[in-house]
């Protein structure tokens, strides 16, 4: 009863103030001991032999995410849907999709998480739903009604502007779409109206006004629940035609007043690859991938995948470039200080894995992995990531996974498990799979490597126990890059604790030796492996610098003292 009194008298503090001061943030303290686990649901374990994964199978899984060294799982949509963009077109946003279980199964994988001491995430489509969604369909009408301006119509039909669709409606306009045709944007405003066009409504008009208040109704309706927090989708494009983020600054910093005030351990993180915006507009984590001058797809995509480039920082050829990204790092790492968190994910649903094109064997792979696990900022796996799933090229179009670039679904194929022929996804004939698994004949799974203390799975585990026993490799741990000039191999770093602690990083992903030189500020008396792959790295430091021979695809974690 007192929670509900307190929403209400949110509810009514807020209510037509977008633009209101913001209290003071905090940041949950459970976020820096976070090691975040990406589940697809539709490709993770199905228990009902539909060929599509399901809430029980994720709840059947959790002590094996559990021992993989992680603690949050984030979920891709879950709510039902169209599919026709996988999850990402929701037609209602308090209820799971049937293919998936119930509502009842979800508050169950809640509460067994929390058995566990781990927490679940769930991705939230803020800016958009489907076009067969009631909402929009109430929309459509001519009379005027609750949901008439939920969405963004222009007042005349003849009238479409880049990014609106034109139909046959019984209103008199189009509609503004953001992302495919069939998602239409919900209206929280616009930052600038421009007064020649009626339909670009300020974010304080009671369109956009409702539109808040449901999507607080959301928030507080799965966190309720049970659910720890959320991953936003397309999370700066909310409020139109907002350059300066004042009308996206006072969105979210209204919705995470209200949001931290009901629950203060919950989370809001951000679908923005930019954590200098997302953070400073309200978000408490953003993820540094790919969208953008982030460097991300500089280091790991090459002629395969959803996004492809000619070279990149880890590949055998040795032709690539870090300083893009470590550039922004720096950037992101200065604008964060103690507000807010940074996420580099090993990879997700929208482009290819690690695993990719020429990029196919153990030993390059974990080059990678060793890289993304070992930076600061909070860690996040994508399932099969851990044992070296493949991309899978060539794949058809799968609800909405073909882009103009590529195609997402070679990185969204079953998980797998076991060496079955059906890989312990699913007990559906293989042509029902939501996708088809791996055909290749040494296609890892957990089995195999489970109990294998050299597997590509249990090399994961090392370095996320790795994380938990330095605090050099913390969340909030200090990084200092040894790059210079053009001599970008072996990749070079060193991660310092607030206490002295020191470890030096060095990988080479190339496929030949190198044998260099890199300034080092700090001096250093002696080198205590933790970690190697690969032939044995031979590193010493002389008069203020590190003399480096490093054999190909070789791995070093230090201690300096």
């Amino acid at each position: 009863m007192k929670q509900l009194f307190t929403y209400i008298l949110l509810l009514l503090l807020t209510a037509g103030n977008a633009r209101a001061q913001s209290p003071t943030f905090h940041l949950p303290k459970w976020i820096e001991e976070a090691v975040f686990y990406q589940i697809y649901p539709q490709s993770y374990q199905d228990t009902n032999g539909d060929g599509i994964g399901d809430i029980e199978g994720i709840i059947e899984r959790l002590d094996y995410i559990q021992s993989l060294g992680c603690n949050t799982l984030w979920l891709n949509p879950c709510f039902h849907s169209a599919f026709m963009d996988a999850g990402y077109d929701v037609i209602d946003f308090y209820r799971v999709a049937p293919r998936y279980g119930n509502n009842d199964d979800l508050r169950r994988l809640f509460d067994e998480a929390h058995k566990r001491q781990m927490r679940v995430v769930l991705d939230l489509v803020a800016g958009h739903s489907s076009d067969q969604s009631p909402w929009f369909r109430y929309s459509q009408q001519k009379e005027q009604n609750p949901y008439t301006d939920r969405y963004i119509w222009t007042n005349d039909s003849t009238i479409c502007p880049p990014k609106f669709i034109a139909g046959h409606f019984e209103r008199n306009g189009s509609y503004r779409k953001n992302y495919f045709d069939c998602q239409p944007a919900l209206n929280y405003g616009y930052g600038q109206p421009d007064p020649a066009c009626p339909w670009e409504q300020p974010i304080d008009a009671p369109g956009p006004t409702a539109t808040r208040t449901e999507l607080k109704h959301i928030m507080d309706y799965w966190m309720q629940m049970g659910c720890d927090g959320f991953r936003v989708d397309m999370a700066g494009s909310l409020v139109k035609n907002d350059p300066d983020l004042q009308g996206t600054t006072a969105l979210w910093h209204e919705l995470r007043t209200h949001f931290q005030s009901l629950y203060p351990d919950g989370i809001l993180l951000a679908e923005w690859s930019n954590p200098q915006k997302a953070l400073k507009v309200g978000f408490m984590m953003d993820f540094i991938i790919h969208f953008g001058r982030t460097g991300y797809g500089e280091l790991v995509f090459n002629e395969t995948g959803t996004y492809r480039r000619d070279t990149c920082y880890f590949d055998l050829r040795g032709v690539g470039n870090p300083n893009l990204y470590i550039a922004n790092l720096d950037d992101c790492l200065k604008v964060a200080g103690n507000d807010g968190h940074l996420c580099i994910p090993t990879g997700n649903h929208d482009f290819q894995r690690i695993r990719c094109g020429r990029r196919d064997s153990e030993a390059e792979v974990r080059t990678a992995l060793t890289f993304f696990l070992t930076q600061p900022g909070v860690p996040c796996i994508y399932y099969g990531d851990e044992i070296g799933m493949r991309f899978i090229d060539g794949l058809p179009n799968k609800e909405g996974s073909l882009l103009p670039k590529g195609n997402r679904a070679g990185s969204r194929t079953p998980m797998q498990w076991d060496a079955t022929p059906g890989a312990g996804f699913s007990t559906a004939d293989l042509d029902q799979y939501y996708l088809p698994i791996d055909s290749a004949c040494n296609r890892p799974n957990v089995a195999q490597q489970a109990n294998d203390p050299d597997s590509q799975l249990n090399y994961v585990r090392r370095l996320l126990a790795l994380r938990r026993e330095y605090p050099a490799l913390a969340c909030r741990g200090g990084i200092t890059f040894m790059q210079t000039g053009t001599n970008h191999y072996p990749l070079v770093y060193e991660r310092q604790s607030g206490n002295g602690q020191r470890l030096l990083i060095c990988i080479n992903p190339s496929g030949r030796t190198i044998t260099t030189q890199r300034e080092c500020r700090q001096p250093i008396g002696r080198l205590t492996p933790i970690l190697t792959q690969g032939d044995q790295q031979r590193i010493s430091y002389k008069r203020g610098k590190l003399h480096l021979n490093t054999p190909p695809l070789s791995i070093g974690i230090y201690q300096l003292q």
